[in-house]
């Protein structure tokens, strides 16, 4: 089992810290098995000596790519894929790797160290810098949070999410487990080692279906700023930090999302959903603001760029109420599959309310490892997105007109070539993946009026 620099494994194993790119081991040399791995994880900090990449694996298998997380003093500024050539990638590769991707943005901070160019060996500052000056101010004053995992019967996946929590770099916060529909007592075993080391605690929501355990999630902790993610995924050390400096620098801010990153790039179905955008389609490192003021550039109500995404948003309080909660029709465990977070964020916006991406605020998921899940996903997201427009216009049928004004520029991102949906697809991507995805977005009214009924149905019985 290969696992990049991210210290973990596929099999629902404990999550580690992460290894520290110049902590690398250089693989020993040996004759490869035969398979290919089609990308190794790194996490580099340019404050420290960059690595060498093996391009073959501790397994035996020959290391095609690299997918770099870039950051300087802890801060990410950026991500790349790179070649790994058969010797191996140098420091010095790597190096030039970075700064042909991200060149634009390093060179103004590189300039402001004194360098002209990026060194291999290190970045060592003469002051301490403002990013982690700032963060230190922030924590020196950390509001309370509470991270909120929802969760159905994945208890090893549950459990390296929450030892990522559960080492997090931030004073004040808890960790609440929504339980959905249990079979079994696995998570709340989970939950009950967990809360051994640390402030997790455990709440049962009998009803099936993501969109209840949020809700039941909010109704426990009212008042609290709610900070989501996903129990296939695992946190960032800073990430809750990162989300406190976006609360902070922008106190006009009901949402704050984060950026999400591959923790494994291991098959390739993984790699192809990060070619399709990934969970952050594409937006990047670059910090933005979505509020009525920038309506004219990006309107609140087609979600490319998307405003963000559940595994990694945070709410200040009273703002999932405010909008009349999460829509039970709509999430994981309903015929449309998701998009109750996209439905959040439209509402959000339509209401006149702000949101923050923060990039720095950093969650790592391991994508669907096979072709067949993958396809799923994407008819998924087809019908979750028209599902969500379905749910918006049923409770603001004044949104029809500005909602078809923008059809010509919808149809053009799903078929032009330089859409921001498809430009960074490769050749080898299937092309059945994108009719999958269209597909689920022909079915997608239908399928919110069937989680109408179906939610309506579990809300007067209870379960």
């Amino acid at each position: 089992m290969t696992t990049g620099l991210n210290g973990t494994g596929v099999n629902g194993a404990a999550w580690q810290p992460p290894v520290r790119a110049d902590e690398m081991i250089t693989a020993p040399v040996f004759e490869p098995s035969g398979a290919e791995l089609p990308a190794v994880i790194l996490d580099v900090d340019l404050g420290d000596p960059l690595p060498t990449v093996a391009a073959v694996g501790p397994d035996g298998r020959r290391v095609l790519r690299a997918w770099v997380l870039v950051r300087l003093f802890t801060e990410p500024l950026g991500a790349l894929l790179t070649d790994v050539p058969a010797p191996g990638l140098s420091p010095a590769g790597l190096a030039a790797a970075i700064d042909g991707e991200l060149g634009a943005t390093l060179a103004p901070r590189l300039a402001a160290l004194g360098l002209s160019e990026l060194p291999v060996d290190g970045i060592t500052p003469d002051t301490e810098p403002a990013f982690l000056a700032r963060r230190r101010e922030v924590l020196a004053d950390a509001p309370p949070i509470t991270v909120v995992i929802c969760t159905r019967e994945r208890p090893g996946a549950l459990a390296r999410c929450l030892d990522s929590l559960l080492t997090q770099e931030y004073p004040d916060f808890r960790v609440l487990v929504v339980d959905n529909a249990p079979v079994t007592d696995a998570t709340a075993e989970v939950v009950r080692s967990a809360a051994r080391r640390g402030p997790v605690s455990y709440l049962k929501e009998p009803r099936a279906g993501l969109s209840f355990a949020r809700n039941a999630a909010v109704a426990a902790a009212p008042g609290e700023i709610l900070a989501w993610i996903d129990d296939d995924e695992y946190a960032d050390p800073h990430w809750l930090a990162e989300v406190a400096r976006a609360l902070a620098d922008h106190p006009e801010a009901d949402v704050v999302s984060g950026v999400i990153v591959p923790a494994e790039l291991e098959t390739q179905a993984q790699l192809w959903f990060e070619q399709f955008g990934g969970h952050s389609k594409g937006r990047g490192f670059k910090p933005d603001v979505f509020s009525p003021a920038t309506a004219h550039i990006q309107s609140p109500l087609y979600p490319l760029p998307p405003f963000g995404t559940g595994a990694n948003m945070t709410f200040r309080p009273g703002v999932i109420e405010r909008i009349g909660g999460w829509d039970t029709a709509l999430g994981a465990g309903t015929p449309a599959m998701g998009s109750e977070d996209t439905l959040a964020f439209t509402q959000v916006l339509v209401g006149g309310g702000t949101i923050v991406y923060q990039p720095t605020a950093v969650t790592h998921h391991y994508h669907r490892r096979d072709l067949e899940g993958l396809h799923k996903q994407m008819v998924g997201y087809g019908a979750g997105l028209t599902a969500a427009y379905t749910s918006l216009l049923m409770k603001r049928p004044a949104l029809l007109w500005p909602l078809l004004k923008l059809v010509p520029g919808a149809l053009r991102d799903l078929t032009s070539k330089d859409s921001l949906r498809v430009s960074t697809l490769r050749e080898d991507f299937p092309r059945e993946l994108l009719t999958a995805n269209r597909r689920g977005m022909l079915a997608g009214p239908r399928a919110y009026l069937k989680g109408r009924r179906a939610a309506r149905a579990k809300a007067r019985s209870g379960r």
